[in-house]
């Protein structure tokens, strides 16, 4: 499926139970943002080791958080207008100019 199809496909559940109603865009951003933290929980105070195997045994769980939080970013972007894959591909670009292999690689400076 296209991006344009899983957002129909979402905007069709909400429409369904007429949540738009619900979906202002400080509510969306707010539900990213709680999403985002349900998204980190299982990593607090976990070396990079330890998150390793907290990412294996709580995969399942962590695909459902991954899921909300792209179910309600693919929304949020659609409800302001902003075409999404374009918005990405911006981005990338963008960070692919201020970042240059030859300059950034192996560093997370």
């Amino acid at each position: 499926m296209t991006i344009e199809e899983i957002t129909a496909r979402i905007c069709a559940f909400r429409d369904a139970r007429d949540w738009m109603q619900f979906h202002n865009p400080k509510e969306m951003a707010v539900a990213i943002a709680a999403e985002a933290g349900e998204l980190m929980q299982p990593f607090v105070w976990k070396s990079a080791e330890q998150s390793e195997k907290v990412a294996t045994e709580k995969h399942d769980y962590l695909a459902g958080e991954i899921a909300d939080v792209a179910i309600l970013l693919f929304e949020f972007a659609d409800n302001l207008g902003i075409p999404l894959e374009n918005a990405m591909l911006t981005k990338l670009a963008r960070n692919e100019e201020r970042y240059p292999v030859d300059k950034s690689k192996g560093s997370n400076a």
